[in-house]
């Protein structure tokens, strides 16, 4: 038992472990994160409805989207997004890991009669003949991948974006950073049920790298007849470290704000919303 308390309490190197198969594609957990996704009250798996609306809205305004303008939503989720780009005229692309996630989005496609090109796949091997004009990746979907990864994507967004077109995505700030403590926390059912429909005991680890900026939020599951880890990672930016990581993959840094409706930038700000575009 100690040895095992000891794994669970081990701090590992940053990014050396990926487990977003098990948390976008196990049966029960993937139907979770779409339930998450769905409420339109609370800002964990997706923002509120209220602030889809004022982005879309803002987008529509700053890009003058239109049935001329093609955009593709990396991370697409069910269709938060992706359905009122649609709903614009624009043509839409959307790419997302979840199988359950992506059915959802196409059945209200199908319901709004939308025509919108959904791919269910792992973006970063995403590959199309068609540019975009616009590319987005919200709810700082990019700090969840590991600086390879996001390296990766970037050649990705390269060579998808045309050469006019802009990149619009956000990303966690050092505030909150600042914010997060090191702990560890054991409890039963961890998450009211998220992890599993049978009994189960959580423990949580969260690990701060104070020299990366990286936060790993470890879950160490356990129920009977099966045990598991769950690997959150998420790196956070301040504007001169995300200038740089855009700089030597590209792209500049054109627009800077304080989130994805387009409100001003703010240095204690806990996210930041960049528009990039390819260096020419």
């Amino acid at each position: 038992m100690f040895e095992q308390l000891q794994r669970i309490n081990q701090r590992p190197e940053p990014f050396s472990v990926y487990t977003a198969e098990e948390l976008w594609n196990d049966p029960y957990t993937s139907q979770q994160m779409l339930t998450y996704h769905l409420n339109e009250e609370v800002a964990l798996a997706s923002r509120t409805r209220k602030t889809i609306e004022g982005s879309v809205a803002w987008l529509q305004t700053r890009f003058g989207l239109n049935s001329d303008t093609v955009i593709a939503d990396f991370g697409c989720g069910p269709g938060l997004y992706t359905t009122r780009f649609a709903q614009t005229g624009a043509q839409v692309t959307g790419i997302d890991f979840s199988a359950k996630s992506i059915r959802y989005a196409q059945d209200v496609a199908r319901r709004e009669a939308l025509k919108i090109n959904y791919q269910q796949q792992n973006y970063l091997e995403f590959e199309s003949p068609q540019q975009f004009d616009l590319i987005t990746m919200i709810m700082c979907d990019f700090c969840a991948l590991s600086p390879q990864q996001r390296a990766q994507l970037l050649r990705v967004f390269h060579k998808q974006l045309k050469d006019e077109g802009s990149l619009l995505l956000d990303v966690a700030s050092l505030v909150g950073y600042a914010q997060r403590q090191e702990q560890a926390i054991y409890e039963f059912r961890q998450l009211n049920g998220f992890w599993s429909a049978n009994d189960y005991y959580g423990f949580v680890n969260t690990f701060k790298y104070d020299d990366v900026k990286v936060i790993l939020d470890k879950y160490s599951l356990f129920e009977a007849g099966r045990s598991r880890v769950i690997y959150n990672w998420l790196q956070y930016y301040n504007l001169p470290s995300l200038t740089d990581e855009f700089e030597r993959n590209g792209f500049v840094i054109s627009e800077t704000y304080a989130d994805v409706t387009g409100a001003p930038y703010r240095e204690d700000g806990e996210e930041i919303a960049v528009v990039v575009n390819k260096r020419v």
